[in-house]
């Protein structure tokens, strides 16, 4: 039986953003994704490069680690982020009265926003709506969400990381209150196998609680559903928001060719296989077009739903608007103290502007559980190219 000092469940950008970290600190590691590598929620979201103005009002603090990831990323992982800035539009009066609180909240979170003239901002992306009361520079930007979290795992295979896709975890072995090593099946072929283990990391994301139920514990999760809808053509060279308070269909970004309007929320019970809603998509043209008054004439490309991993459960049933009052913050539970399984740990919640601060979250506490005096470096050096993991695996 092969023997790795940690197993990470989860082959989304926060699993590869934990192999590399722990690896970078001289841990042998060992990661599990039952499907392709990114085909979870990483592969599914608009791809915003948060600034974290969108939190400054709510959450300060997530905006302000924003804004801190952001800096980083740019410098890790340079091919894999436009950094396009974005514009918030205050659309009516009550948007309006909100720019100066914005503002202010967003300088607090060290997140550089400046109000510009309408005519400005139309002379910067001349769709937007001319009607808009009030404009907001933001530092905001776009991630291509697939190479990103690639050049984690490259970097991962580089400081010799063992990644394994298609392979499901189907038991995690414990004894005296302590994690002995996992149980696997090749999805492909069907047979099953075993590795010892001192540290498990369950980064499995809105399937978290379902992984950790397999170790008999628990994680407060909500599995909060979002659906986007992309539309031919590069309407904006910026990310366009609506000023106001986080809610539905108030992003719109652009992906190469594409231009995609998110989201929607619904909490849903199985993340697997969700499918858009014909009232959700209408419901985001209407909320595109207060932003690109044309965007719902646009060629339609698609429409897909994801499921975020909120920390925490949504305390109502309100429809789309049930989860909004979760916090977007991360949450890194050792399930050894909140649970009865040492060397267990679970990491939730976050962005995917914050990949890479989740996995220095959760490894410094596998560390410090396995007694390893080494910090995350992961802010310091540029990731490996993303193709070099076919190099390299």
């Amino acid at each position: 039986m092969e023997y790795f000092d940690v197993v990470v469940i989860g082959g989304g950008g926060t699993g590869a953003a934990t192999a590399y970290d722990l690896a970078l600190r001289g841990l042998s590691v060992l990661l599990f994704e039952r499907g392709e590598l990114t085909s979870g929620t990483t592969g599914r979201h608009h791809g915003q490069l948060h600034s974290g103005a969108r939190y400054a009002l709510g959450d300060p603090h997530i905006a302000q680690e924003c804004m801190a990831e952001t800096r980083i990323l740019r410098r890790i992982a340079p091919d894999a982020i436009e950094y396009n800035q974005g514009i918030f539009l205050a659309i009516d009066d009550e948007d309006a009265a909100l720019t100066n609180d914005f503002i202010a909240a967003c300088r607090e979170a060290d997140i550089p926003a400046t109000e510009i003239p309408i005519h400005r901002a139309l002379e910067l992306e001349r769709r937007i709506n001319p009607a808009a009361k009030r404009a907001v520079l933001v530092p905001d930007g776009t991630i291509d969400a697939y190479r990103l979290a690639m050049r984690f795992f490259a970097s991962a295979v580089a400081r010799g990381a063992v990644i394994r896709n298609f392979t499901e975890v189907i038991d995690i072995e414990q004894s005296d209150g302590s994690v002995q090593g996992v149980r696997v099946r090749q999805l492909r072929t069907g047979s099953e196998q075993r590795y010892a283990c001192r540290a498990v990391v369950n980064a499995a994301g809105p399937w978290a609680d379902k992984v950790a139920a397999l170790a008999q514990q628990e994680v407060p999760l909500t599995a909060a559903a979002g659906t986007m809808v992309a539309v031919e053509g590069r309407l904006t060279n910026m990310v366009i928001s609506r000023l106001r308070r986080p809610g539905d269909g108030d992003i719109i970004v652009p992906q190469r060719r594409l231009s995609i309007v998110g989201s929607t929320l619904r909490k849903v019970e199985n993340p697997d296989g969700l499918r858009p809603e014909e009232e959700e998509i209408a419901f985001l043209f209407t909320c595109a077009d207060e932003l690109i008054p044309d965007f719902s004439k646009q060629p339609y490309r698609a429409a897909w739903t994801a499921a975020r991993p909120l920390a925490g459960r949504a305390a109502t049933e309100k429809g789309r608007e049930n989860g909004r009052e979760i916090s977007r913050d991360i949450s890194v539970i050792d399930h050894g103290k909140t649970g009865s399984l040492k060397g267990f740990f679970s990491i939730l919640g976050g962005k995917a502007t914050t990949l890479r601060i989740m996995g220095e979250l959760v490894s410094d506490q596998v560390a410090q559980y396995l007694g390893i005096d080494e910090p995350s470096r992961t802010a310091l050096f540029e990731l490996y190219p993303y193709d070099y993991y076919w190099r390299l695996s």
